[in-house]
């Protein structure tokens, strides 16, 4: 890959790579460190930047710094070797991690192993309600309750969809009888014939223990099937008990335990 480039691209200017990881998507679980999804939900920060590989032209993997992650996926057949070495001159102090690349000489993080999980698209009861624009404040409130220190506003949720992966987004609020909204999801398309991916889910702790949250989960899952997924994934930390229970609960099964690369020598 001589002629191998780095591109460092704006929110708004990450069509090419959207389409790029939506076209190396499977109809199975997603085999790299990045799905179209994972993109699609960083842009609402207001300092997303997605890096693009580039080789004669043509895109050969794309990725962004996720905190001290380096989450990227590589086209079939490109040069992980070349993608590694580039990668690792893009990486400042503290970047320690990779998903995605094999990185010379780095090795697994046995500390903290992720679960990817599937859904196989079936009949399913479907409770929830799509998020448009008028439920973006309660989407907000879910998500801000569900996680700690989450910095989601409505002007991030506006960010989100109105970025080149906002077509992408399909998204569920759950209400309890009382109309306060419960729990949300959001998923996210990757074509026709391709594996979808659930990218957050969050219950308010004020209505945990009802079911709300499977409701959201399976309503987006179903929205996703409907639109032609062939399929749909999560991934979420193995250590998050009630989270894995969650999943299993709307009907996805463990199709592998994941490890990212972790830099030999880190400072403990």
């Amino acid at each position: 890959m001589s002629s191998l480039v780095r591109r460092r691209l704006t929110p708004a200017e990450t069509g090419p790579a959207l389409r790029a990881l939506c076209a190396w998507t499977p109809a199975d679980v997603p085999g790299g460190g990045l799905h179209p999804g994972d993109v699609g939900w960083y842009l609402h920060f207001d300092d997303a930047a997605v890096l693009l590989w580039l080789d004669d032209g043509e895109p050969v993997a794309a990725g962004f710094l996720d905190g001290p992650v380096l989450r990227v996926t590589a086209a079939p057949g490109a040069d992980l070797e070349a993608l590694s070495a580039d990668a690792e001159e893009a990486l400042g102090p503290g970047d320690d991690w990779c998903d995605g690349l094999p990185m010379p000489g780095w090795g697994l993080d046995q500390d903290s192993p992720w679960l990817v999980m599937s859904w196989t698209p079936r009949p399913v009861p479907d409770h929830g309600e799509p998020v448009g624009a008028d439920d973006a404040a309660d989407r907000v409130l879910v998500q801000r309750a569900a996680f700690e220190g989450s910095t989601f506003t409505v002007e991030r949720w506006r960010a989100m969809r109105r970025s080149p992966a906002g077509e992408l987004a399909v998204e569920t609020l759950v209400r309890t009888p009382a109309g306060e909204p419960a729990a949300a999801a959001t998923g996210w398309f990757a074509g026709a014939g391709r594996c979808g991916l659930l990218e957050p889910v969050g219950t308010h702790p004020d209505h945990r223990g009802h079911g709300y949250g499977r409701e959201a989960v399976l309503g987006t899952c179903a929205a996703l099937a409907r639109s032609g997924a062939s399929a749909v994934a999560v991934v979420t930390p193995a250590a998050n008990e009630a989270a894995v229970a969650l999943y299993r609960s709307a009907g996805f099964t463990v199709v592998r335990e994941h490890h990212d690369r972790v830099r030999a020598g880190r400072p403990a």
